[in-house]
């Protein structure tokens, strides 16, 4: 079964302190699927993350409406891999407009991140939603 972002939001306020938390993402990223080797490439690593991150995209035209976009990812540090994994539940499997709809930077002010990610994290963070949000304006472009 998959975690939604609801439960994820809702699992965040029920830890009280950081120490948890922190496990708590670290745990999130444990349930990402593998990335193959092939898809640890330099077109799906985001620039802008400290840490190496990787977003491998795949669009599902099921010819049922709108395409949807499928993420892949992963980090080669513990706490990135759990934001990787919060990122993906958030935008995996949305169409374009649902992704570019969803404000996902006060998701994380709401999940305290700001106060508690070092300013580089902060900015990975950013930079893998900005990844994600200009796969979303090309596939609207490309689909009109």
């Amino acid at each position: 079964m998959t975690t939604t972002i609801d439960e994820i939001r809702d699992n965040f306020a029920l830890l009280d302190e950081w120490d948890d938390r922190y496990r708590y993402v670290i745990e999130l990223g444990r349930t990402l699927e593998p990335l193959s080797e092939a898809e640890r490439s330099a077109e799906n690593k985001v620039q802008g993350c400290v840490s190496q991150v990787w977003l491998s995209k795949r669009i599902d035209r099921d010819g049922k409406g709108e395409p949807r976009l499928i993420y892949l990812g992963d980090s080669d540090a513990h706490i990135v891999r759990g934001l990787v994994a919060i990122v993906l539940t958030l935008f995996s499997g949305h169409t374009p407009k649902e992704i570019l709809g969803t404000d996902a930077l006060a998701l994380f002010e709401e999940f305290g991140f700001r106060d508690h990610l070092t300013p580089q994290r902060s900015n990975g963070l950013r930079s893998m939603v900005e990844r994600i949000r200009n796969d979303a304006r090309e596939a609207l472009a490309s689909a009109a």
